[in-house]
């Protein structure tokens, strides 16, 4: 799967709610370690998840913080690093969409 595909849904889910790409953007960054230029040019390459995580800088050392369910599985129980990090990705864009105050989801 495509990371640019599902990139506008991590956006129209967020906008939904009153946030902002910027703070889609900002938690994506956060959690691979891509700069906006970086994120943008994963986007425009059309990047799947696989490569989009591959070539990401640096996952961030609090990513492990990231608990609770996404699609009625725990993620700090998934063993797989590609299907945890796309499960964290989700569970950040589901606070986001929450309401969630942005340093309590960048776990600082």
């Amino acid at each position: 799967m495509k990371f640019s595909k599902v990139y506008p849904f991590y956006v129209q889910k967020a906008e939904r709610k009153n946030r902002t790409r910027e703070e889609v953007d900002q938690v994506i960054c956060w959690l691979t370690g891509y700069d906006q230029k970086g994120l943008e040019r994963q986007i425009e390459k059309e990047s799947d998840f696989r490569c989009f995580f591959d070539e990401a800088p640096q996952i961030h050392e609090n990513s492990s913080l990231i608990k609770g369910v996404v699609c009625g599985i725990r993620v700090e129980d998934i063993e797989d690093p590609l299907v945890r990090n796309v499960r964290y990705l989700d569970k950040l864009i589901d606070e986001l969409a929450k309401g969630k105050a942005m340093e309590k989801i960048l776990r600082t």
